[in-house]
């Protein structure tokens, strides 16, 4: 029983990663309609400023406090990363909006190589790693409980908890609500569309940003290649939960990590990917909008 709740805790960490970049994919599909595959990659531009920053500042400043350092790089990582996402919808989105459906996805996979292939040049192609920035450790008899495990979970907590209130409670929320239900409308009722979207992908980066921050933190290392795999996995995780959905987002990354985790644990490990997909497969066979997820309405 220990060993399970032991694994339930991993499970519950990892996927309070996926569920952070899921929110990004949730929030951009649900205000245009587009899969920004290049949401996995500006989660590894983040993880990369802010290992940036933490060498800056442990090479500048000698015993720097952690929590100082933690949170300069994430305000660091999340600047970085919503400048990046915001040229990259002025610059790559913004102008095929209005074109056939392909040509902002063909355009999405395009600028996620673009930016992989950018950190390998500019930061070379090995892994990057950094020493523990967190190394606390709770013991509860035979479980044990890492500090940076409950700062992962309790950050996803109160983030989804203001982003929910931000889009639920807010003129701001009103307006991404407004948008993403008709941006015709929207506009002649005097909602900033252009404006509404921009802010969407700056809010998704921020969210990707923390993310990566906190996958270099867990892991402590960061490579070119790491948006791959997350960023299809957080993907799935948004699908799963029920794509447009906040709450849905998550709560598809906690599965995606408790069925990684589990199955690693009991199963043989090279087929966990096939355990998510398969769990994938089988909820929308059954429930095509996932989880949590609405039914799209046909507008005549």
């Amino acid at each position: 029983m220990d060993y399970f709740i032991q694994q339930l805790i991993n499970g519950l960490t990892l996927g309070s990663i996926y569920g952070l970049i899921a929110i990004g994919y949730t929030m951009v599909y649900g205000i245009i309609g587009m899969i920004n595959f290049a949401h996995g990659d500006i989660f590894m531009l983040g993880g990369f400023a802010a290992l940036i920053v933490f060498l800056l500042l442990t090479s500048l400043f000698a015993g720097v406090p952690v929590a100082l350092a933690l949170l300069v790089m994430l305000i660091v990582a999340m600047l970085m990363t919503s400048l990046w996402n915001w040229t990259i919808e002025r610059v790559a989105y913004r102008p095929l909006r209005g074109s056939f459906r392909l040509a902002p996805l063909i355009t999405a996979i395009g600028m996620s190589i673009v930016l992989s292939n950018f950190i390998q040049v500019a930061q070379g192609p090995r892994n990057k790693p950094i020493r523990p920035l967190i190394t606390d450790v709770y013991h509860f008899g035979d479980i044990t409980i890492q500090l940076k495990q409950i700062v992962i979970i309790a950050v996803t907590a109160v983030l989804l908890t203001v982003f929910w209130y931000v889009v639920n409670k807010t003129p701001l929320g009103r307006a991404q609500r407004a948008t993403e239900q008709d941006r015709k409308m929207a506009a002649l009722l005097g909602v900033d569309v252009d404006r509404t979207i921009s802010i969407t992908f700056v809010m998704g980066a921020a969210l990707a940003a923390v993310a990566g921050t906190m996958y270099l933190m867990y892991y402590g290392v960061a490579a070119f290649n790491d948006g791959f795999i997350p960023g299809v996995k957080a993907f799935t995780a948004a699908v799963l939960g029920g794509i447009g959905s906040l709450p849905g987002a998550v709560l598809g990354g906690l599965l995606i990590g408790l069925i990684e985790s589990l199955w690693s644990a009991y199963f043989t490990i090279a087929y966990k990917d096939v355990a998510t997909f398969g769990l994938l497969a089988f909820v929308l066979i059954f429930k095509p909008t996932g989880i949590l997820g609405r039914p799209e309405v046909e507008k005549v």
